[in-house]
């Protein structure tokens, strides 16, 4: 059986933690705060990210980012391998010519990490084995505490690999920010609109769900937003906005155990009637119903930092300095 609980991190090291999980079982639903990269070894069951559930197999790849709401589905048998990191810059390299060790001040050799790549994609053929060796050989490297440049290095090639495969055939491509659409689907213009719309929204969608608020900060008319919402999703910059507050109210009722009225005040609704009226009008229920619903019978899980793993699978049998209690690679 497999629960998420505390790493025991690594202060200095390359950010990356690996370990193997062996029958994955369902879990409360937990809110990230890293990045999580799941590749399934074994077995068949689910998997949940923002409420959205992904059928999982062997070869099975499931991307999770800081903020967002997991929840194994598991089903006994089901076995994966995790690498996790934290989002943000990591540490500078140390100085090979300082006695201590200290970072060094010269150039930063930390690769930048791609932040875009498919929440779920199945894989096949050469990309899967690619995926696979990659995966393979950074859990094997973690284990060896080989050099933190050459973990991230690692890191940033299969992510930039994960990146480029883009999404299941049966499925749009979602925008991607920096990407470029197919030739002809959007002007320049918009997607560079959208993005920029995108980004600000992320920061302040629990102060403003205003078009006009955002269209100020922007430089630019709300007709462009909603021009360019509508290109990059088919819903105006209004509904996007409104889907972005009911998504984080969603993770926050689903995730923690903050009341209603305080997961109000984070989403910038001072009186209760106001956001339950908003949540109502959004996702077709009160949130006391979603909540309800969500957690199943089971109460919210810590963040999901880490699993502890009950053995390995499909790399070489563990080796000092692994735990053989919880199996964490620490990096």
């Amino acid at each position: 059986m497999v629960g998420f609980g505390q790493s025991a991190g690594g202060a200095g090291g390359a950010g990356i933690t690996t370990a193997t999980l062996r029958d994955l079982a369902p879990h409360g639903a937990s809110i990230l705060d890293r990045h999580r990269l799941m590749l399934v070894t074994k077995g068949h069951g689910t998997h949940e990210v923002d409420f959205e559930v992904y059928q999982c197999r062997p070869g099975t790849l499931v991307w999770a980012r800081p903020g967002q709401l997991v929840r194994p589905g598991g089903q006994p048998g089901l076995d994966a391998t995790l690498l996790c990191w934290t989002p943000g810059p990591w540490p500078a390299a140390p100085d090979p010519g300082s006695v201590d060790g200290a970072a060094g001040g010269g150039a930063v050799t930390v690769p930048e990490l791609p932040d875009g790549g498919p929440t779920h994609r199945q894989l096949a053929g050469e990309d899967e084995d690619a995926v696979i060796n990659e995966v393979s050989q950074l859990v094997v490297d973690c284990e060896r505490g080989l050099s933190p440049e050459l973990l991230r290095q690692q890191l940033a090639t299969l992510l930039l690999r994960v990146r480029l495969l883009g999404p299941q055939s049966t499925q749009a491509p979602p925008p991607v920010a920096g990407a470029q659409p197919p030739e002809g689907l959007w002007p320049a213009g918009e997607v560079e609109a959208f993005d920029r719309f995108r980004d600000e929204l992320e920061r302040g969608y629990a102060r403003t769900r205003r078009v006009e608020d955002y269209a100020d900060r922007l430089g630019c008319c709300v007709r462009t937003l909603t021009r360019a919402s509508l290109a990059a999703t088919g819903r105006s910059a209004k509904q996007v906005i409104d889907d972005r507050v009911t998504l984080e109210a969603k993770r926050l009722l689903a995730g923690t155990d903050l009341p209603v009225a305080e997961i109000g005040r984070r989403l910038g609704f001072p009186e209760p009637t106001n956001f339950g009226r908003f949540f109502q009008r959004e996702a077709g229920q009160s949130p006391g119903a979603f909540r309800a619903e969500a957690a199943g019978g089971e109460a919210p899980g810590p963040p999901a930092t880490e699993a502890v793993a009950g053995g390995w699978a499909g790399v070489p049998a563990p080796r000092p300095p692994l735990d053989p209690v919880t199996g964490y690679v620490q990096a």
